[in-house]
């Protein structure tokens, strides 16, 4: 034989034999099953992460947003308080002659208004005469001594307190029985 003509095994065993080398098989219908069940499988648990990250943005873009409002209503209502004070101061100073003219009303209409608008967005004004002191609610300025109330009890308003649900937007301002 000439050398073109000779055939060299790819691979040879030990004891000189030839070993024929395996062409890859075709995968078998049930192979190609559970293959195709584990990357459904992986498709369907990528698509559930995907859906609970989702879920979890949203539920955190509500809580942001609600926590934007909140602060931007306490803020709101912050600056709003020192034109209530006076205009309540203002109304409590007029003489008895004066409440009874119709600008007057107009005024106490006003006041009726600004009240609605708290209530609106829930501020209310913190209960305090007669209330036990609560440091979380009421800032004392003083203590006197009270013959009608108790010890630690509010006895009188300075400056009206407000809150928005629990949260404190300006204590009260007190005097507490000593």
């Amino acid at each position: 034989m000439n050398t073109q003509d000779e055939i060299i095994p790819e691979e040879v065993q030990d004891n000189g034999t030839a070993v024929e080398t395996a062409e890859p098989k075709e995968p078998t219908i049930e192979e190609l099953l559970i293959a195709a069940q584990e990357e459904a499988g992986r498709n369907l648990e990528g698509w559930q992460r995907a859906l609970a990250d989702l879920a979890n943005a949203r539920k955190r873009f509500e809580k942001q947003s609600q926590m934007a409002y909140s602060n931007a209503t306490v803020d709101l209502v912050s600056k709003l308080l020192p034109m209530i004070d006076d205009f309540d101061r203002g109304m409590a100073s007029v003489p008895s002659e004066v409440a009874g003219l119709s600008w007057f009303d107009g005024l106490r209409g006003v006041q009726r208004k600004l009240a609605n608008i708290l209530e609106g967005i829930q501020a209310e004004r913190i209960s305090s005469v007669g209330q036990p002191f609560d440091p979380n609610l009421h800032d004392a300025i003083m203590r006197e001594e009270s013959a009608e109330y108790e010890s630690d009890t509010v006895i009188r308003e300075l400056q009206a307190g407000y809150r928005i649900g629990e949260r404190v937007i300006r204590p009260a301002m007190v005097v507490v029985a000593a």
